[in-house]
């Protein structure tokens, strides 16, 4: 696979040394003389340098940046940028050691100077918020994509400049990757970009030295914890997005608390949508969403927008379920603030194409099958959401695949077993990304969530093997049923005890179809649901 950064222009600009280090104050800590080194790329990873790059040695959680200097030097890099603690470690090094006080912070304002601020050239969008970050993304970028030509989506799916894509390593690069990309894709003619934006990002600077043009918040929900400490501290976080210097311009979901506060507390001009049809937010609210027919068929919904100056624009979500409701109504008004016709909006977010791992249909009702879908969901919130979503669609029983991840926010995990007790019929504990976790502990901790709500674990199941628990659901089910399988979504790999495996719950549940198939073209349909019985 390409690694995201190798995605970087063909022709990179060229830049003198010596200027970078006097645009950004950068104090020479060597003896080597920085006249007549070109810079044209910059990054923060030593296993990532090309000939021509300034290395960035930023203090990281384990070790400092520095420790990996002379491999980044050997591999073509022609400077070092670091902080004083970082150049008291370093040996003799060919190049120039630069100093700054905070050389993760400088790392995105470097590199945008290095490839010439290619975000100034385009027309870009950042959703933030715990859920609907992807869906939204995708939602936008196909309203982008009405009226420009070439676009480019960046988030937690993949890393994609028109219709060449990769999978991505996280849900927000590194800021100087960020910039490398974003470069690429003006050089490959896009006119437009739309992408995720996490809390891990903003706290760590991956999006410093961008300034979007429209930025969008979804939502705030529990996760992260382990990482942001509180609800407050993970709000402080996503907050930073609406600050001048990071966006120009917001649209708010007011639907939660969170959301209402940060409309209040935005540094930037923001306009609030409410999309909980008969709430009191509505009243308020610039946009609102002030009807919704949630569709049974369960391959979308209709709702009716009101605009800011009170017209009513009829849309549809091309997804299932309340939530995509508001997915898409943000989206229709994030890319209408990113210059896209309003109806033109609403009309590509209703066509808009599946998306990876979000209430993605691999198998559809029929022939004995149920219907059988992939959801991203991982949060309890988003879980109620998910399983709320899909039991309008759903004749007979909903049988649910769900597990944790390990080495993450541990009080998710009885919460989320509370919820699947509560909205399901049929359970299936099983993995998630156990880590560097014991697995049993983490199903044994939700499995105390589901016995809160059902002691006598009626219909539940534990499975040690996320691919044996999606053939157990399916072998449970029958045609009338729906099995929804959370928590990975799109996901490529499984991590097991600090190992990655090539693992994607689409591929085993159509493992798991075919096998079931075979089965009844030797037995007979019959045979399979009364062996299923």
């Amino acid at each position: 696979m390409t690694s995201p950064a190798r995605m970087r222009p063909a022709h990179p600009a060229e830049h003198g040394l010596a200027a970078l280090a006097d645009t950004f104050s950068l104090v020479n800590d060597s003896t080597a003389d920085l006249d007549g080194i070109r810079v044209t790329g910059v990054t923060v990873a030593s296993n990532d340098v090309e000939p021509g790059d300034v290395f960035v040695a930023a203090p990281g959680l384990r070790v400092h940046g520095a420790t990996y200097a002379a491999q980044a030097v050997e591999a073509g890099a022609v400077a070092v940028v670091t902080d004083a603690a970082g150049a008291a470690t370093l040996a003799a090094l060919p190049v120039p050691v630069l100093l700054s006080d905070d050389p993760r912070a400088l790392a995105g304002p470097l590199a945008a100077v290095v490839h010439e601020r290619p975000a100034d050239h385009l027309t870009t969008v950042g959703i933030t918020g715990t859920n609907g970050k992807t869906t939204t993304t995708y939602f936008v970028d196909a309203a982008l994509r009405a009226v420009h030509p070439t676009t480019a989506v960046m988030g937690t799916v993949e890393l994609r400049i028109g219709d060449e894509g990769i999978e991505s390593p996280r849900t927000t690069v590194e800021a100087p990757v960020l910039q490398a990309i974003l470069a690429l894709a003006l050089e490959r003619g896009a006119g437009a970009v739309a992408m995720e934006v996490s809390s891990h990002a903003l706290a760590l600077g991956r999006v410093a030295g961008l300034e979007l043009d429209v930025v969008a918040f979804t939502n705030l929900q529990r996760d992260h914890l382990d990482f942001h400490g509180d609800m407050e501290g993970y709000f402080r976080d996503k907050a930073r997005l609406f600050a001048p210097g990071q966006g120009r311009r917001g649209v708010v979901v007011v639907d939660d608390e969170w959301g209402r506060r940060l409309v209040r507390e935005a540094q930037i001009p923001v306009e609030s949508i409410a999309t909980h049809v008969g709430a009191p937010e509505g009243a308020d609210a610039d946009w609102a969403v002030v009807a919704a027919d949630i569709g049974l068929d369960g391959v979308g919904s209709s709702f009716t927008l009101r605009t800011p100056d009170g017209t009513l624009l009829e849309a549809h979500s091309p997804l299932p379920g309340l939530v995509n409701v508001s997915n898409a109504a943000l989206a229709i008004v994030v890319a209408h603030r990113a210059g896209v016709p309003l109806d033109v909006a609403a009309e590509a977010v209703g066509h808009a194409g599946a998306i990876p791992g979000r209430m993605e249909r691999v198998i559809e009702r029929g022939e004995g099958l149920p219907l059988a879908l992939v959801d991203y969901a991982h949060t309890p919130d988003a879980l109620v959401l998910a399983l709320e979503a899909v039991r309008p669609i759903t004749p007979g029983r909903l049988v649910i695949v769900f597990g944790s991840d390990g080495d993450r926010d541990q009080g998710k995990r009885p919460l989320m077993g509370e919820i699947a007790a509560r909205l399901a019929d049929v359970i299936v504990v099983t993995d998630e990304n156990p880590r560097s976790e014991e697995p049993a502990a983490i199903r044994s901790a939700i499995l105390d969530g589901v016995r809160a709500v059902r002691p006598d674990l009626t219909d539940v199941h534990e499975a040690t093997s996320r691919t044996q628990a999606i053939h157990d659901a399916l072998a449970l089910a029958h045609e009338p049923d729906t099995v929804i399988i959370t928590g990975k979504g799109h996901e490529p790999t499984q991590e097991i005890a600090g190992v990655f495996h090539r693992y994607n719950d689409r591929d085993v549940l159509r493992s798991a179809r075919a096998e079931l198939s075979a089965l009844a073209e030797r037995t007979g349909p019959t045979s399979v649901a009364e062996g299923r019985a």
